[in-house]
């Protein structure tokens, strides 16, 4: 792995520090101020008159990601998590002998440094630390990609996400802000009145969603266990047990295609209200945007690629009506399962001959509106078909209390009065089961225990989930979810990938 010809220079040095007695590793720090610190408390030194304060003395720690060696003295670009700072290393400056010895021989980029001095401003107006002490933290022997190209090979930057963190600074804003969309969630809902709660991550029977799931197998129990693709059933069996407000920040898996908006692995959060219906969780879901764009400071029109989306105003409309409205469908056509399938097959649109007609007015959903719901709007009214926890509508049962919220062409929450009505629930979960059988692998599951936890009586409750990893996307401008993920799912590395990709660098250096 270290064959490398870099790499084994490096290692040469390392060699040599040690030799040296210098610990090329150490583990001893006096760090006393980050770099963004260190430039804000001295910011008035450019009003000093001779723009240096000997008197003020710092000791900040960062990677070396510039170096410009000179004669006697150097100048170098140190980074942290806060910011970068340009130092000045002079060789009369240090202990003797170290300059020529240590510094010049054995410290280059990519290191980590620790250095003690005080600020000065030079020449063109920038803010350095003047070195008196200088100590090698980390020797790094895999040398950084070259300065200025940076990282091109977008795969590259998943797989080895830490080099992408060091050489790529917006990245990394792009993780704090995602951080901080987390926090913020907790501590909007915990506001509410929420109870944060956990449940189980290894499910006995896969449900609460259309998924397939991961399977995986409990040694000491003997049974296979499935990955939770939701906790929706556990949740609403804390609703049942009395508690009327509980969220859960989660993790969830499903075994399915990998795309822009897709990884096997998400993050959501999920909520469930006791006494409230979907109608109030468009406006608390409305609140929430609301929360999160004043205490991000962001403003209610944000560029999203070529788009631009408008956060001011959140538009509602039943779905049967978007198909016709938005999707352009005739509207005889979008009531009607003949006619549907007729008009998906004038348009080499491919579908199951043997869909019901809520499944088929989802495809033309899919097909017709879902790409054209740009700024926020909530669709509404979904059919019962496949919406198989959602409580039907008294006005009109055919559809459900359901709602899912679209931003940008893709779907960001999905939300609906609970069904807490036991013999409707098993008789959904009979057809779920139903058309399992016949084919359709991310049909939900049999329940029992659930239905038997209804049975006791779960009180008028309402449900929305929220994928938090679409909703960094829209939030920070990125268009894949790998851009929002520290570490997406990627297929396996083979040594070969690896031996290229370092004989790839060492060509580069050459050139």
């Amino acid at each position: 792995m270290f064959s490398n010809q870099y790499i084994q220079e490096r290692l040469s040095k390392v060699q040599r520090l040690k030799e040296l007695g210098y610990n090329p590793y150490t583990n001893e720090t006096d760090r006393n101020t980050t770099i963004a610190k260190f430039a804000n408390v001295n910011s008035d030194v450019h009003d000093l008159e001779d723009r240096r304060d000997e008197k003020r003395i710092y000791t900040v720690a960062g990677r070396i990601k510039f170096f410009r060696l000179m004669g006697k003295a150097s100048f170098l670009k140190i980074e942290d998590e806060s910011g970068i700072l340009q130092i000045y290393v002079a060789r009369d400056n240090l202990e003797e002998g170290f300059y020529n010895t240590v510094f010049k021989k054995n410290v280059e980029v990519g290191d980590i440094v620790e250095v003690t001095g005080f600020p000065f401003v030079t020449n063109k107006g920038e803010l350095t630390l003047n070195v008196s002490k200088l100590t090698l933290l980390t020797k790094a022997i895999s040398p950084l990609p070259e300065k200025y190209h940076g990282i091109q090979d977008k795969e590259l930057r998943y797989r080895q996400r830490y080099l992408d963190l060091i050489m790529n600074s917006e990245v990394k804003k792009t993780f704090h802000t995602r951080s901080k969309i987390i926090s913020l969630t907790r501590r909007f809902f915990e506001d509410k009145g929420f109870l944060e709660v956990e449940t189980p991550m290894m499910h006995p029977i896969p449900g609460g969603a259309n998924a397939k799931p991961f399977v995986t197998h409990h040694n000491a129990l003997g049974v296979d266990r499935y990955l939770r693709i939701a906790p929706e059933l556990y949740l609403k069996r804390l609703i049942v047990g009395g508690f009327e407000a509980v969220f859960e920040i989660n993790r969830n898996f499903r075994n399915e295609g990998m795309d822009a908006t897709h990884n096997p692995e998400f993050t959501s959060i999920e909520f469930y209200w006791a006494y409230k219906n979907y109608q109030d969780l468009i406006e608390i879901t409305k609140e929430y945007f609301e929360y999160l764009f004043d205490h991000l400071d962001l403003p209610k029109l944000l560029p999203y690629g070529d788009l631009e989306i408008d956060f001011s105003e959140f538009k509602q409309i039943p779905l049967i009506e978007s198909l016709s409205s938005i999707g352009g469908v005739p509207e005889d056509v979008a009531t009607d399962k003949d006619k549907i399938l007729a008009y998906l097959k004038e348009r080499n649109i491919e579908v199951e001959e043997g869909m019901n007609l809520g499944q088929l007015q989802g495809e033309l959903f899919d097909e017709f509106v879902e790409d054209k719901l740009i700024n926020p709007t909530f669709i509404t009214e979904y059919p019962v078909e496949i919406s198989p926890l959602a409580r039907r509508s008294d006005a009109n049962p055919d559809v459900t209390e359901r709602f899912e919220l679209f931003i940008a062409g893709k779907e960001i929450a999905n939300a609906f009065s609970e069904l807490n009505d036991p013999v409707d629930q098993l008789e959904r979960f009979e057809a779920q089961v139903a058309a399992k059988d016949s084919g359709d692998d991310e049909a939900h599951e049999m329940d029992e225990d659930f239905v038997r936890a209804l049975s006791y009586g779960m009180s008028p409750c309402a449900g929305q989930g929220i994928g938090i990893d679409r909703l960094v996307m829209m939030l920070t401008n990125q268009h894949t979810i790998r851009d929002v993920l520290l570490f997406p799912a990627m297929r396996p590395e083979s040594k070969e990938v690896i031996a290229k990709e370092l004989e790839e660098e060492v060509e580069k250096k050459e050139n």
